[in-house]
């Protein structure tokens, strides 16, 4: 079997090595879509020093040509290339995300109005800080828990953002029109823009660029205004999925439509805001439901400067899409599974509240008061907190509090004359294990 290669001269034998070398390193750089700056240094000894690194990179970027899809938009051309690991994930996602875990139902009819209200209240809390919000995740929570007027900007565009994802979420099923994602971005940016009259509104002058906020690179220059509406209503086909040239995965386009409206920055700010926004609507539409208990943003946060790169290794690499897809794929990936963490840890408190419904001899309701109270000692309720928490009345959620104080499980904190708030009483402080 030999026989053949030893029969080959010095120059052939090195094509072939060569060949073999350069497919299989063509492959590691596809799987993981690579980028040039990772490329250059990495790869170049496993060629036998028969390529320069810039060879290898021609190599790379025609192998990708051949393979990619163009998408044409606004006047600018795109390009997508589905790699084999992207297929693995959209295959889990296709197999959980409409709402399973393992076959089974993963979030109870019982629980979702709660589970929901803390996923938007995450959402809305880890887009606003990606954007400069300054507050903590305790006091926003609280402050939209208890329904509290906002005191500055940054807790503005918190409450704005819970606003914007609670109106996708009651529109969900619509198509997507020019005046809803006008409406998206009025609700984001409602009292935080320094000209008012911006909010809702596309931007009119190209004096614009986004730069670097480590050392102030300018490192995109959107294209001109006079661009915008052509590409808005170009947008709305493309989310409506109206007379697509070819299928896209859905987690891929909505994908797409947040690197677009980056790209193109429809408004003077909030882009980045509306775009998370409009990547959550087109899932839901979907019908990928248990994105709504996903908080995309607060992973997206840790990761800054990745989401950064995938944006300008995009623009920079002739409009290729596949690197911000994949970033986008891999943080959908990380918050599904801080999801199924936080699932295991409800459940985990569902088995508590159950058994202080048995030794304490409590309502459902009033058992779920007091283990919030247990799991945080220097809590603060109010009745409406309560209300907008289990989804009740206001007059069922005071009646509920009543209950607890005469047994002693709360204790009344006069605000004023008429506003109470509610903090553990003295039964509940003897309580350190159910």
């Amino acid at each position: 079997m030999r026989d053949w290669y030893d029969n080959l001269d010095d120059a052939e034998r090195q094509f072939i090595l060569l060949w073999a070398n350069t497919t299989t390193v063509l492959s590691e750089i596809n799987t993981d879509y690579l980028y040039w700056n990772k490329v250059k240094y990495k790869f170049i000894a496993d060629m036998g020093g028969l390529l320069t690194n810039r060879d290898l990179w021609m190599l790379v970027k025609n192998s990708r040509r051949k393979a990619c899809k163009t998408i044409r938009i606004g006047g600018e051309t795109f390009s997508f290339l589905h790699t084999e690991r992207l297929h693995e994930d959209l295959h889990r996602f296709d197999l959980n995300l409409g709402g399973t875990l393992g076959g089974q139902q993963t979030i109870g009819e019982t629980d979702r109005h709660q589970y929901l209200l803390g996923s938007i209240m995450e959402e809305s809390i880890a887009s606003s800080q990606i954007e400069g919000a300054i507050t903590s995740r305790v006091v926003a929570k609280e402050m939209l828990r208890k329904e509290r007027p906002p005191r500055n900007v940054s807790e503005r565009m918190i409450v704005n953002n819970y606003r914007a994802i609670q109106y996708i979420d009651a529109h969900k099923s619509d198509r997507l029109t020019v005046e809803g994602l006008l409406t998206v971005h009025r609700l984001m940016t409602n009292q935080t823009l320094d000209n008012a009259e911006e909010a809702g509104q596309f931007r009119q002058h190209d004096n614009i660029h986004v730069v670097d906020a480590i050392d102030g690179e300018i490192i995109h220059t959107p294209p001109a205004s006079s661009s915008i509406p052509a590409f808005a209503a170009e947008l709305r086909q493309f989310f409506n999925d109206e007379s697509p040239d070819y299928f896209l995965h859905p987690v891929v386009k909505a994908s797409i439509i947040h690197f677009l409206i980056g790209y193109f920055h429809l408004f003077t700010d909030g882009n980045g805001r509306t775009a998370r926004a409009l990547f959550y609507w087109y899932l839901l539409r979907k019908g990928y439901w248990l994105t709504e208990y996903l908080s995309i943003s607060r992973v997206i946060k840790d990761s800054r400067m990745q989401y950064y790169r995938a944006f300008q290794y995009a623009e920079l690499d002739e409009n290729d899409l596949t690197y911000f897809v994949r970033y986008q794929v891999k943080t959908l990936s990380k918050a599904y599974d801080e999801l199924k963490s936080y699932l295991a840890r409800k459940q985990k408190e569902k088995q508590d509240v159950l058994a202080l419904q048995r030794t304490e001899h409590l309502s459902p309701r009033q058992a779920q008061i007091v283990e919030w109270m247990r799991q945080e000692s220097t809590a603060v309720l109010s009745a409406k907190e309560v209300e907008n928490r289990l989804d009740i009345s206001n007059q069922t959620a005071r009646t509920d509090i009543q209950a607890l104080i005469k047994a002693g499980y709360l204790e009344e904190l006069f605000i004023n004359r008429k506003e109470r708030n509610y903090v553990r009483g003295p039964k509940l402080n003897s309580i350190d294990h159910v």
